[in-house]
């Protein structure tokens, strides 16, 4: 039986604001400010919890409320930085939001592309244990620290996902493959241990080797995962209807759609300018509003491309 999605839902923050009027846009050099001004990204949403842990119970409750059921598996996608240490912020979700589940584990250290990793591999524990039928996945995208400017990166903004794979679902999951490179592994970090957490700042080790040769490891990689996937799935690429990926900036968008030569789908632009980056949320709510639409028709490809500066990369393949 084939496996796909079975519900998705997205708590998006109703207050948001402009990328100018955050606290310490103020304070930035001519270089940062700038980046911020053109990255893409006009407003962020601002949750009224600081607390990520919260934010994915409550979306996770909301689903389940909408969708009853008792997944199988508990599956958070790993933050920026946990709520606590040495504690587990996964089995807080479990708690808040009454998930019986007695398999609850943690997806981490793969940024952004962590949401395309859980689905591949919600599929694979439904795969290989027949006894199963669903599994919740979950995440909550919040700022490292204070500041929401990432320099060189983006803006981030609040939000939290829960979604669900079973089998039956739709859209179906067609095709998916990843990938990692451990060398950019300490590419960006922040010094939490020696300050306190409103003076944490993330630093970009290089950012020239973020920006060249990060970037053509990614054009490397995605060309060939791309090329990958869709032949798992016996298809070419002039069947695929939509291709979505995660909202870092509106440059991002250019530069793959001109290295694919897939256009990527406005929905991704929109949800940028609106919303900021979400990390791992972005290719959820991405592809989440894009079905429900109306745009595209039973049968039609949707390629989901995402990756992350650890640096790690993820295209998965989708049959509305």
């Amino acid at each position: 039986m084939s496996i796909g999605i079975g519900a998705v839902h997205c708590l998006l923050p109703d207050r948001r604001t402009a990328v100018t009027e955050l606290p310490e846009f103020a304070l930035l050099g001519h270089e940062d400010a700038e980046f911020a001004r053109g990255c893409g990204v006009d407003t962020v949403g601002v949750a009224d919890t600081e607390e990520q842990g919260e934010l994915a119970a409550r979306a996770c409750q909301e689903l389940l409320a909408a969708h009853p059921g008792d997944p199988d598996v508990l599956l958070m996608v790993g933050a920026r930085a946990p709520d606590v240490l040495l504690g587990s912020d996964v089995c807080r979700v479990q708690s808040q939001a009454k998930v019986t589940s007695p398999l609850t584990f943690t997806v981490d250290g793969l940024g952004c592309t962590g949401s395309s990793v859980a689905w591949g591999l919600a599929r694979d524990l439904l795969l290989a244990d027949p006894s199963r039928q669903s599994v919740l996945i979950t995440h909550a995208s919040r700022p490292t620290g204070a500041d929401r400017i990432r320099f060189p990166v983006t803006v981030v903004g609040d939000g939290a996902f829960a979604m669900t794979m079973v089998r039956g679902g739709r859209p179906v999951l067609r095709g998916h493959r990843q990938e990692t490179d451990g060398s950019f592994h300490d590419l960006f970090r922040v010094d939490y241990k020696q300050t306190p957490w409103y003076e944490w700042r993330e630093e970009c080790q290089a950012p020239s080797r973020y920006r060249f040769q990060l970037a053509m490891q990614s054009r490397l990689r995605l060309g060939r995962l791309v090329e990958e996937v869709l032949a798992d799935a016996g298809i070419d690429r002039g069947r695929v209807a939509a291709t979505l990926m995660q909202n870092v900036t509106a440059s991002a968008f250019d530069f793959y759609a001109d290295l694919l030569d897939l256009p990527i789908h406005p929905v991704c632009r929109e949800h940028l300018a609106r919303y900021g980056h979400l990390g791992a949320m972005d290719v959820v709510v991405n592809l989440d509003r894009l079905v429900g639409s109306g745009e595209l028709s039973e049968g039609d490809f949707v390629l989901v491309l995402n990756n992350s500066p650890v640096a790690a990369w993820a295209v998965t393949l989708w049959e509305i």
